[in-house]
């Protein structure tokens, strides 16, 4: 994955607007972080292959960086991204990093169901 680059970011979510596509959306600083402190409250949310249409998208920020995609009755809505992919099935791929690398949070979009 390479760090966002907002232009092309911004090309492959409007290359998906107003089409059916299935996205897979994660968040999460538990699942794949371990933390130190017993203490800490771990929360995280995972859907895979929810079948949307957006009629727009916009990723924003300074970094990391907010994507919110504007489906019929509301937002899907990623903050924390850090890098993308457009992988070689052409799905467009976006995750967040914290400072230790560890995946906090993920967006994926595809014309067709990910396995």
């Amino acid at each position: 994955m390479d760090p966002v680059n907002l232009e092309a970011v911004q090309e492959a979510l409007d290359s998906f607007q107003n089409k059916e596509v299935y996205i897979h959306l994660e968040t999460t600083n538990g699942a794949y972080a371990s933390h130190k402190n017993e203490a800490f409250f771990s929360s995280g949310a995972y859907i895979r292959n929810a079948k949307v249409v957006y009629e727009r998208a916009k990723i924003t920020g300074i970094g990391p960086f907010r994507t919110g995609l504007k489906i019929p009755l509301g937002w899907v809505y990623a903050e924390g991204i850090t890098h993308y992919e457009i992988d070689s099935k052409g799905r467009l791929l976006l995750a967040g990093h914290d400072f230790e690398g560890r995946l906090a949070v993920a967006l994926e979009i595809s014309e067709t169901p990910f396995q």
